[in-house]
């Protein structure tokens, strides 16, 4: 499995995913860059994905629609803050509402992705910064870390395609 490291921060208010994969940093950037891409492994294993709005600039927008095992559907997006293709990338993670509106009564993340060279492949290093204990422990009840840690973990099936 690609990932290496999973940390919770209670002081800092962080949870870190570190992995690594045996690709360039370009490939491994593509993932995020590139909607279809990104919805093959944006969401856990029986989740099924469609991105819906792909802006991936300052200012810019990303929408989706996971798709639960259940059936049931979660509605995210993100807003992007910082793009040094490919090399970093951040954004705010919140839920939405069925109409694509911002769900203020869930918490909105601070996210940054960092690709660095190493090994003669690449590190990813993805970094959520929540505003509060309170945000930070009603994300992780709601199986954030190990919804994070699967869902990463699938990249190395698709590096290998």
């Amino acid at each position: 499995m690609s990932v290496t490291n999973l940390e919770k921060d209670f002081d800092r208010l962080t949870l870190t995913l570190v992995a690594e994969f045996d690709a360039p940093r370009e490939r491994v950037w593509q993932l995020w860059a590139d909607p279809r891409r990104l919805e093959r492994w944006w969401g856990p294993p029986g989740c099924s994905t469609v991105v819906g709005e792909h802006d991936l600039v300052p200012g810019g927008r990303v929408a989706y629609v996971m798709t639960l095992p259940d059936g049931g559907a979660s509605r995210g997006w993100w807003r992007i803050t910082a793009v040094d293709a490919p090399r970093a990338l951040a954004f705010t993670d919140g839920w939405s509402d069925a109409d694509g509106s911002a769900n203020a009564a869930l918490p909105t993340t601070d996210v940054q992705v960092e690709l660095t060279e190493h090994d003669g492949g690449t590190r990813m290093e993805m970094r959520s910064t929540f505003a509060s204990r309170d945000q930070m422990d009603e994300v992780l009840d709601m199986g954030a870390a190990e919804g994070m840690r699967a869902s990463v973990g699938q990249i190395d099936a698709l590096l290998a395609a």
